[in-house]
C-alpha cells in the first residue's frame, strides 16, 4: 500500500491523544479485495491524507491539476452521491473528506469506473482539512446527514454549530453555498437556528426544506424515509 494511504481497519497503531472534541465516530470496517486493490492503485493519484495538527495549506489547483470551482463534500460515506454529483457537474471539482476507510476505497473505485477526473478524496477530520483551505476558495460545501449526536451531553460534538459554521463559511467564496441535510428533526431545528444566526449567511430558499434536484437520494436517506423520518435540506448562501 502507498505510504500516505489511509490505514487498513485492522491497523494496530494507536492514535495520538488529543484534546480536540471529535465531530464523528471513528469507524472501522472490513475491506474487500476490490477495496484493497482500489486503495493500493488509486490512492496515490486521487487521495489526500489529512493528519491531525497544524499542516501546510492545501493548494486546490495543484491537487486537481486545474483551476475550477471546488465543492467540499463533508462525510461522503460510500461515495455514491459524490460520484453522481461529480459526474453530472464536470465543470466543478469535488473534494470529498471521509474517515471510513471502506467508504474511501469505494469512492476511489467509483472514480475509476466512471472516469471522474474532477474528484479527490481526503482521509481525516473534516475540520482539520477546512483549516488548511485558504479563505474564500470554495464554491460550495455539502454536509449531508452528519452524525446528529442526539444526546444533549454530546451536542458539543455536532458539526453544525456556530464556531464550525463560521470556519466553514469563511472558506466559501462570496455567493458560495452551504448545503446541509439531516433526517433528525431536532438537529434540523438546531441547524436552522445556527445558520440563521450567522450574519454572513442568508437562506437561499426561505421556507423550502425539500431536496434540491442536484442532490441524489442516498441509501441512508431511503432507509430514513422508510422508517418515517422526514429529511430536511437547508441551503444557505454567503453574503
Amino acid at each position: 500500500m502507498h505510504p500516505d494511504a489511509p490505514p487498513h481497519p485492522d491497523a494496530s497503531t494507536p492514535s495520538p491523544r488529543r484534546a480536540t472534541v471529535r465531530t464523528f465516530h471513528p469507524r472501522r470496517g472490513r475491506l474487500s479485495s476490490r477495496h484493497l486493490d482500489a486503495l493500493d492503485r488509486l490512492w496515490p493519484a486521487y487521495g489526500l491524507a489529512v493528519p491531525d495538527g497544524a499542516g501546510p495549506p492545501v493548494d486546490l489547483a495543484d491537487l486537481f491539476g486545474r483551476r475550477a470551482p471546488v465543492v467540499l463534500e463533508i462525510g461522503s460515506g460510500m461515495g455514491d452521491a459524490t460520484a453522481a454529483m461529480a459526474a453530472a457537474d464536470p465543470d466543478r471539482d469535488y473534494l470529498a473528506v471521509e474517515v471510513h476507510t471502506p467508504g474511501i476505497a469505494n469512492l476511489l473505485a467509483l472514480v475509476e469506473r466512471h472516469g471522474l477526473g474532477n474528484v479527490r478524496i481526503a482521509s481525516g477530520d473534516a475540520l482539520e482539512l477546512i483549516r488548511r483551505l485558504p479563505e474564500g476558495t470554495l464554491d460550495a460545501a455539502h454536509v449531508f446527514f452528519p452524525d446528529p449526536w442526539p444526546k444533549a451531553r454530546h451536542h458539543k460534538r455536532r458539526l453544525i454549530q456556530p464556531r464550525h459554521v463560521a470556519l466553514l463559511r469563511s472558506r466559501l467564496t462570496p455567493g458560495g453555498t452551504l448545503h446541509c441535510a439531516t433526517d433528525w428533526a431536532e438537529y434540523a431545528d438546531a441547524m436552522r437556528e445556527t445558520l440563521d444566526a450567522d450574519p454572513e449567511l442568508a437562506d437561499a430558499r426561505p421556507g423550502d426544506t425539500s431536496r434540491p434536484a442536484h442532490r441524489p437520494v442516498t441509501k441512508f436517506e431511503r432507509r430514513a424515509l422508510l422508517a418515517g423520518r422526514p429529511v430536511t435540506d437547508l441551503l444557505y448562501r454567503r453574503r
